[in-house]
């Protein structure tokens, strides 16, 4: 069982984790030991996450998410498989954490009236400026 918070927990039925050789240092063991993490989290068939957490899971996880709907994350960094396991166990609550904080709803506000002057007066500026850049005319009544 995964807790994510007080209220939320993960049972291991929707986890699965799959051991594979890891890329890196490891000198004559990493070609015999199986040290890289691939934890899979049955995101979209999970009971304990709200539809509105799904989706900013999916969202959050992009490439990690699959097409049935499983978060896929891959820890190896070190040469011990107990602890890639935990790494890629707490990236996963870390990314569930960050799902679970519902964005704040922007709230419209009104430009104020100095600012819509300001606008308004370097609109002008810059018009003058790109009038200037037109060519240059010669006096018709000069010499």
């Amino acid at each position: 069982m995964l807790r994510i918070d007080d209220h939320l927990t993960i049972h291991d039925w929707e986890l699965s984790e799959q051991f594979s050789r890891s890329q890196g240092p490891g000198g004559q063991n990493v070609n015999k030991v199986e040290t890289a993490v691939e934890l899979r989290f049955e995101a979209e068939r999970s009971p304990h996450l709200t539809p509105a957490v799904k989706a900013r899971l999916r969202r959050l996880a992009g490439r990690r998410w699959t097409n049935d709907g499983a978060v896929l994350i891959r820890a190896e960094e070190t040469r011990s498989q107990a602890r890639n396991r935990e790494l890629a166990r707490e990236r996963l609550v870390e990314l569930i954490r960050e799902a679970l904080v519902a964005p704040r709803k922007r709230i419209a506000t009104r430009p104020t009236l100095g600012s819509q002057r300001r606008r308004l007066a370097a609109k002008t500026q810059k018009g003058t400026v790109k009038s200037l850049r037109g060519k240059v005319r010669e006096n018709e009544g000069g010499e």
